[in-house]
């Protein structure tokens, strides 16, 4: 395909309604070689509307007054991949959409608007676990954070303002730093300008560092290394540098752009220069924002609290975040009943860089999803529906896709020991971050299989859940033979614990009646979970005899 513009597309456009049939029959137009083609269709001088990075199809066709459809074909026309009307779409391929249809543009991005403002600074401290992230962020601004983490490990994300004594502020997201959180750390790499990963001077650049770094680079935002534990004495800064110089990050000492600070988060040294580096940077990125129109926010974390209902912790990118206004979060929407601070503190509105907790959604989204604002209830409804029916076709056709690509595995893991559980968490990025931790400890021993994941405290439907998966024995027959229809004895220590009848005799993926000695089989019996190895079976069968 070839990117034209207006006019030159236009101008193929007439160039091909000559010498073509014309609408009356048998006639044909003959092209005069002084005649020129009419001049490219400009767009109307009246007509402009407002676009922005992300909007959807649906949002361009209302705003163009044109059909869905006709959009679709001017987007193959130039190119792009279209699957669905609630695909978000490039500020550049919007504009030329609506250029093709005869309307002016204004585009709308972070850093313009009628009334623009300088907006802080969002930086996410990135570290190895146990490095010392939560003690340097309790020490910037004051508070005993680190004393009230569980195990000294932070449990999810948090996000807050802190007034540096400068006078100036900084929004921190604080993540958390063992292995098993990955999706946490890239999903809040994508909104924010500056990244921190904490090293500590004792123990160098660890797995979980290098892996911050990357994610900063995919997002292509600003990094300065803090290096933490400088009083300890085994601390060695300079290895650490050289251990980062190694891993490609170009130093300022050595001639690149990206600063290291040494820091004492427990003696308070550094300090000021890791804020001094971190405004610095910032000054020099120019951060500003339109506090006009929409808002352009991220949910960074979600949770389910009984008295309020799904709660969403947002920063806002750009516009202003209101009460009473209605969004789409993800697939989910709702009227924002409420916005907090990061203290508590009831607030009429949410400007950008600021974190803010919001009430009043329908259904409790996904870290990570957009915040769109809307104007009605009925739009709100179909956006979301469109995008649960899109997110779930996505689904599908992922599980499809690992199906055909992979069918030995498939076939072998129905083979290996299944291990149901359920993911229950206190916010929706820890139950993500758990799922993706799990999933990767399967094994050809053993398939690990996540049957249900949810926010909040384990309720009697997660009981209900557990008690319909199934526990199946797998058993080697090692003397006579095993009957469905038998009676089975099962023994702990040469003790009878339970008899019960089976539900399921298996070899294989084959349900069969008996088992021959010296066979595998998998087997079920009624109301009995609780299989341990080196347990005993016995098959009981009553036979009547005669007096």
């Amino acid at each position: 395909f070839f990117h034209a513009s207006t006019q030159t597309f236009s101008k193929r456009q007439d160039d091909l309604s000559y010498g073509l049939r014309a609408t009356s029959k048998k006639k044909f137009v003959k092209r005069d070689g002084r005649t020129q083609p009419p001049g490219p269709v400009k767009s109307s001088p009246d007509r402009t509307i407002n676009i922005f990075e992300g909007m959807t199809t649906v949002e361009l066709a209302k705003r163009t007054g044109q059909a869905i459809s006709k959009l679709q074909d001017i987007l193959l026309n130039v190119g792009e991949k279209v699957e669905s009307e609630f695909d978000s779409l490039n500020i550049d391929v919007a504009g030329l959409v609506a250029m093709e249809v005869g309307v002016n543009v204004r585009r709308i991005h972070s850093a313009e608007g009628e009334k623009v403002l300088s907006r802080p600074a969002v930086v996410t401290v990135m570290v190895h676990v146990d490095h010392g992230k939560t003690s340097l962020l309790d020490a910037l601004h004051q508070t005993s954070v680190a004393a009230r983490e569980a195990g000294g490990i932070t449990q999810h994300l948090g996000a807050f303002l802190v007034g540096m004594p400068s006078g100036a502020s900084i929004t921190f997201l604080d993540t958390l730093g063992h292995a098993a959180f990955s999706a946490m750390r890239a999903r809040v790499a994508a909104v924010t300008d500056i990244v921190v990963p904490v090293v500590a001077a004792d123990d160098g650049v660890m797995p979980q560092t290098l892996e911050a770094m990357s994610h900063a680079k995919a997002a292509n935002v600003s990094i300065v290394v803090a290096v933490n534990k400088c009083d300890k004495p085994a601390a060695d800064p300079e290895r650490v540098k050289v251990q980062l110089a190694s891993e490609g990050l170009p130093l300022e000492e050595m001639g690149g752009d990206v600063q290291v600070v040494e820091v004492s988060a427990v003696k308070k040294t550094g300090l000021d220069k890791l804020e001094e580096a971190l405004l610095l940077r910032a000054e020099m990125m120019d951060l500003k924002a339109r506090i006009d129109g929409p808002a352009q926010a991220y949910v960074v974390e979600a949770r389910l609290d009984w008295g309020r209902g799904p709660l969403a912790t947002a920063i806002v990118k750009a516009g202003t975040l209101s009460c009473g206004q209605i969004v789409v979060v993800g697939s989910e929407w709702g009227r924002i009943r409420a916005i907090r601070d990061m203290v508590g503190q009831l607030a009429a509105q949410a400007t950008p860089a600021m974190p803010v907790e919001i009430e009043g959604l329908k259904g409790l989204p996904m870290a990570g999803d957009d915040i769109v604002v809307v104007d009605s209830e009925e739009r709100a409804r179909i956006l979301g529906a469109g995008r649960k029916k899109k997110y779930e076709k996505d689904r599908l056709r992922k599980i499809e896709e690992e199906r055909l690509d992979t069918p030995d595995v498939v076939e072998e893991v129905t083979e290996r020991v299944e291990m149901p559980i359920i993911v229950k968490a206190d916010v929706q990025g820890s139950v993500q971050a758990v799922t993706d931790a799990l999933k990767s400890l399967n094994s050809p021993q053993v398939f690990v299989n996540v049957v249900h994941v949810g926010v909040g405290p384990i309720s009697q439907s997660d009981e209900q859940v557990q008690g319909s998966c199934v526990k199946i024995a797998g058993c080697r027959v090692i003397d006579g033979e095993v009957t469905k229809t038998c009676t089975m004895r099962l023994l702990w220590s040469g003790e009878v614990v339970f008899e019960g009848s089976c539900t399921s005799l298996k070899r294989g993926k084959q349900e069969v009646e008996t088992v021959a000695e010296g066979n595998e089989c998998g087997l079920v019996i009624r109301d009995w979970h609780d299989f341990q190895i080196g347990d005993i079976i016995q098959c009981l069968e009553q036979v009547r005899r005669k007096p």
